[in-house]
């Protein structure tokens, strides 16, 4: 078993989140040792809130659940690449994706 290096990044490791099904990156959250063992225990996506300082399940107010179907560990071990199924929109704006605008402000999705 690969061990997560949570060291070089203060505790925290970035998480690429990616739609299974159409391989859409879909949002970029943080996970600690806490909130990757619920993650892995519970099968839904956990992360850790910076602003908040706690762990929050993906969805658990809006309903918009992320079902963990892999997760994927980089070549350094200090980045994790979560292949999900979204239920719902992954943004808070209600977009399927976070990523749907351009530099110059164009919204492409």
């Amino acid at each position: 078993m690969i061990k997560v290096d949570f060291a070089k990044g203060n505790g925290l490791i970035p998480c690429i989140v990616q739609d299974v099904d159409t391989n859409q990156v879909l949002m970029l959250a943080y996970m600690n040792e806490e909130s990757l063992k619920k993650t892995q225990e519970t099968g839904l996506a956990t992360y850790w809130s910076r602003s908040r300082q706690e762990l929050w399940v993906k969805g658990e107010t809006s309903g918009h659940y992320q079902y963990i179907r892999s997760i994927l560990i980089d070549c350094d071990e200090d980045t994790l690449l979560i292949k999900v199924e979204q239920k719902g929109a992954a943004c808070h704006t209600g977009k399927h994706s976070c990523f749907y605008r351009t530099l110059e402000g164009e919204e492409i999705l």
